[in-house]
């Protein structure tokens, strides 16, 4: 019995700690976007933030939530439908940013509201044909492997503009705009590198009927460099949450 009184009372003392965590840590990541957007010349607000919560727990989602955050980022599909329906009342945006499998497009276009990974011709199709009638067109980016990495997904390059026509005929896909995923590199300077292919890549292909407004690219070590080449969205998570658990 004297364990189960000196136990219980430490239960609430972990969660107030990981919720007062979690919120400074957004505050933190809120201060550094506002402070790069007004270094490189950003309009305030003009980059939104996505909380990269794959692999935290429900509870460091709804901490996260208390401290205004609206938005998430999962990739695992399995995963976040669990969370959605335990926090199907708080009215979140969820976004799929994980490798799209076939088998688990339904899942995708059924629940998420975005997809950020969009690189296969099949995919596209797959989504469009299975987002119910009743949601507005699902939004989606193109990531783009920059790298031409065999091992990193994405279209390159030069696929994109054929990629960008078959996505503009499904109506029940929006394309939106272009997401990368970089590899690591020590300097602002470098990281600013591949942010300003995709920005270039962006300005090139963007037409008045399909603009590409958004440029999802941009995670906890490189935020800054990749606000600095016109970022519009960023996503991140350790930052936020800590060190990401194992799956």
């Amino acid at each position: 019995m004297a364990g189960d009184r000196c136990d219980h009372p430490a239960r609430p003392y972990r969660h107030r700690e990981m919720t007062e965590t979690i919120a400074q840590n957004l505050r933190r990541v809120r201060e550094r976007i506002a402070a790069a957007e007004q270094r490189f010349g950003r309009p305030p607000g003009s980059v939104s933030l996505l909380a990269v919560s794959k692999l935290q727990p429900v509870e460091g989602i709804r901490a996260a939530i208390g401290a205004g955050q609206r938005a998430f980022g999962e990739n695992y599909p399995q995963e976040a439908l669990l969370k959605m329906d335990q926090l199907a009342d708080q009215g979140l945006e969820w976004h799929f940013i994980g490798r799209i499998q076939g088998n688990k497009t339904r899942a995708i276009a059924e629940r998420f509201d975005w997809v950020h990974s969009l690189c296969d011709p099949d995919h596209a199709r797959r989504l469009n044909a299975q987002r119910p009638a009743h949601l507005p067109p699902l939004r989606a980016c193109i990531e783009v492997n920059l790298d031409a990495e065999p091992t990193k997904a994405g279209v390159g390059p030069e696929a994109l503009g054929d990629l960008l026509a078959i996505c503009t005929a499904l109506p029940r896909l929006a394309v939106e705009g272009l997401m990368t995923l970089p590899a690591p590199t020590p300097t602002e300077a470098a990281q600013r590198l591949p942010f300003q292919a995709l920005r270039a890549l962006r300005d090139r292909f963007a037409t008045p009927d399909q603009p590409l407004r958004t440029l999802s690219m941009g995670m906890s070590d490189d935020l800054e460099a990749a606000i600095a080449e016109d970022a519009t969205l960023v996503r991140i998570g350790t930052a936020i949450f800590g060190p990401r658990p194992t799956r």
